[in-house]
């Protein structure tokens, strides 16, 4: 998207409406699923109906024959490498020799018509050899599992040991957790359109999260080099990393090439559900031991995902649940495991909060039990053992800005208590709503607290950084910015954020955002609460470096932009940015990077894995009717450190939204998989919160600056994903008195 907005987009800490906002509102925004060529074709996706199997033969005859069918391919039209993946090239293009999952690809067809596609690709006849399938992960590293691949079901363990090897302590509680299967819901399926350029490239317009990483594995697939890939970013509707790994990517550019036509690729919200990973389903074992005071002694976790059948991020997912996965406490002694598995489930990988989310439910609902053991307050339990700055995490980093733990707690604890529900209530403040379920018999209230912490940015000594390229001329007479990132725009609202660092930078109200495409080096994934921090800190960085530029050609020290002039330090004019440009432009392309992360030891689980954390609180009230087991949310406050906002209104989105994706959690969101199969692919049956369903926030934004980043920024987005679910669930067990052992909670959870 470009931007060409003038004098509304504000600076640093304002709020300025968003370039896109009123397109989308109106419904004129291009999404990816509206991209169209006047002579494209259509292509589709054959997928598995298995879970495992064996592929006999395939034969594609009858789909060729089909009146309007211009290409069917299958593994073996791959020209390339067949694989890809985003740490293992482990996943193939296109299915060659078995299939591991219900809903993997297998063959490939352009038509004139979709229709006409869709009825050429049920013509195509596999022959497929049923084999045994693993699809419940705790069995899957037993020695007589079925290997979903050759080296064995394990994708990845990791091992934490800090302090005393066999701890005790007088006081000791434990439990049981499960977490079953999220799914982004992003509300645009995924899409895309290859063209081919005539000389053996393509040209991909794809909604995405990350160009560049989706451009390499393109290119291994094709046999091509980068310089003949080029990708740009289409309209994103929704991401939550659910858009990290590829989808209609190589399939429609095998196509645009066979075919030498544009090829447009589009799901339907069924085979998007098979088409993306998901949320990793979680199986955790937590024990902590505590002095008579409730002060920590020890903790213990065993933590387990189902990866799927393929690993895409999974090995950094362990890696967050693993370091991150006792929350935001001290504990003298830590003994945490943490292992991801194959097995024959649709695949998972990243999604909002990123292994953080699985192990909050366990840590906090364990937090809630060790307070009632010892007899103390459920939210100065947190205070007392949370983290502070000066801290040691388990992993024994530094924690060098501020943790603000127990403020954040007390702060949700003294917001304004939602009213008392009156004897006749309205019904759409029941539980069960206008459905007349209730008029408030067996309807009882709780209170719940949730505190948690998550890393910012890619960990582990990932080589995490950004590019961005500034431009600075005049057009017309009149000052203009151009800002080009390779940073995609999923919604979270980095175009505005790239405009604001620009006009704080450079004094310049016109401001250009280049479109989103590999011309430019690499953004990095949108994902880990980065982008403004790491694509900022680039942006910053390079508009440093304009400025630098231009002020070197006026021989007066101490002068700064200031729209169209140079202004000295004393605030005269010194000359104007016409006399000092004229017709040349000033550009500065700059690669930038936040302080280096470390590996962790292998055997201690110790090192400076993550580069910055974000706290977040939250306090959910909630009323549950105990005779059918409905519930319904009254309030989820809110307090968190963004560190510096650098667009309030949009801090407050990121912080809401996130919220609606805890309590989704909580209450109603899960893929259901039974035997491998998907048993609700589609909004009817996989249910999400609506705007009726949440309830009032009250949002506490504190603003403690990280020394260490650009502006004194901290991610937002994922923090509130984390504290949310499990302030939702501690509030269920405050009301009902049941132990609300796994999310989502259904309504057998609680009667009976």
């Amino acid at each position: 998207m470009t931007s060409t907005q003038t004098g509304v987009a504000g600076r640093i800490g304002d709020s300025p409406v968003r370039p896109d906002a009123d397109l989308k509102v109106t419904g004129q925004f291009a999404y990816a699923s509206d991209l169209w060529h006047d002579d494209m074709v259509w292509g589709v996706t054959l997928r598995s109906p298995h879970p495992h199997a064996r592929i006999r033969s395939i034969d594609t005859a009858a789909a060729r024959a089909v009146p309007g069918v211009s290409a069917v391919l299958t593994a073996d039209d791959v020209p390339g490498v067949n694989a890809v993946g985003l740490e293992h090239l482990d996943t193939p293009a296109l299915a060659t020799g078995v299939v591991r999952y219900e809903g993997e690809p297998v063959a490939l067809v352009a038509a004139d018509h979709p229709e006409t596609a869709r009825r050429a690709a049920k013509r195509i006849v596999v022959d497929y050899e049923v084999l045994p399938a693993v699809t419940d992960p705790r069995r899957a590293l037993d020695d007589d599992a079925p290997q979903v691949h050759p080296g064995g079901n394990l994708v990845r363990a990791m091992q934490i040991r800090r302090g005393d090897p066999a701890p005790t302590a007088p006081v000791v509680v434990a439990l049981d957790f499960e977490v079953g299967m999220q799914d982004q819901a992003f509300l645009g399926p995924e899409s895309g359109l290859a063209v081919p350029d005539g000389d053996g490239g393509v040209d991909l317009f794809v909604a995405t999260q990350w160009l560049h990483v989706d451009q390499s594995q393109i290119c291994r697939v094709l046999g091509l080099p980068p310089e003949q890939v080029r990708l740009t970013l289409a309209g994103v509707g929704g991401a939550f990393g659910g858009r990290e790994d590829l989808s209609v990517h190589v399939h429609a550019c095998l196509l645009a090439l066979r075919t030498g036509k544009p090829v447009k690729m589009s799901y339907a919200r069924d085979e998007s559900f098979h088409g993306h990973v998901h949320r990793h389903p979680a199986w955790l074992r937590y024990e902590f031991g505590a002095q008579p005071d409730g002060t920590l002694v020890y903790g213990r976790a065993d933590i387990l995902f189902d990866g799927g059948a393929y690993a895409s991020s999974t090995g950094a997912v362990v890696g967050n649940g693993g370091t991150l996965g006792m929350g935001p406490y001290n504990f003298p002694s830590v003994h945490v495991d943490a292992r991801g598995v194959y097995t024959n489930n649709p695949p998972c990988g990243a999604m909002r909060g990123f292994g953080c989310v699985q192990a909050a439910f366990a840590h906090e609902a364990l937090m809630d039990e060790l307070a009632d053991a010892v007899g103390v307050d459920r939210v100065e339990i947190r205070a007392l053992n949370g983290m502070r700055e000066g801290d040691h995490n388990i992993t024994g980093q530094l924690i060098d800005s501020a943790a603000p733990v127990a403020e954040l707690v007390r702060i949700v604890r003294d917001m304004p208590l939602p009213p008392e529900r009156e004897a006749e209530a309205d019904l759409r403040d029941l539980p069960g709503g206008v459905a007349n379920t209730t008029h408030g018999e067996g309807v009882v209230r709780g209170i719940g607290y949730a505190v948690t912490y998550k890393n910012v940015g890619f960990s582990e000594g990932f080589d995490d950084y950004s590019t961005a390229r500034v431009r600075l001329e005049l057009t017309g007479g009149e000052p203009v910015v151009t800002v080009h990132t390779a940073a995609a725009e999923v919604g979270q609202g980095l175009i505005t954020v790239e405009q604001q660092i620009c006009r704080t930078e450079l004094g310049v109200e016109r401001v250009v955002v280049h479109p989103k495409d590999t011309t430019v080096g690499s953004g990095g994934s949108t994902s880990a609460s980065r982008q403004t921090y790491v694509t900022g800190g680039a942006v910053k960085a390079a508009c440093e470096a304009v400025r630098a530029s231009v002020l070197a050609r006026v021989d007066v020290p101490g002068c700064r932009l200031d729209g169209d002039k140079i202004v000295s330090a004393q605030g005269e004019v010194v000359a104007s940015l016409a006399e000092v440009l004229g017709d040349d432009a000033v550009e500065e392309t700059v690669e930038w990077r936040h302080r280096p992360t470390r590996a962790i030891d292998p055997e201690t689980g110790q090192g400076d894995a993550h580069v910055q954390y974000a706290f977040s609180a939250h306090r959910a009230v909630v009323d549950v009717d105990v005779e059918l087991g409905l519930v319904k949310v009254v309030a989820l406050d809110t307090a968190q450190d963004v560190g510096k906002a650098i667009n309030p209104d949009a801090v407050i989105g990121q912080i809401q939204g996130g919220s609606a994706q805890g309590m989704g959690l909580a209450l109603m969101e899960e893929i259901v998989v039974t035997d491998g199969h998907v048993r609700n692919p589609s909004f009817t049956d996989y249910l999400i919160p609506t705007i009726l369903d949440m309830p009032p926030m009250r949002i506490a934004v504190l603003e403690y600056a990280d020394p260490h980043a650009p502006y004194g920024v901290r991610g937002v987005g994922e923090p509130p994903t984390i504290s949310s679910g499990p302030a939702v669930a501690a509030a269920i067990r405050a009301a009902t008195g049941r132990p609300v052992r796994r999310v989502p909670v259904r309504p057998e959870h609680l009667c009976g």
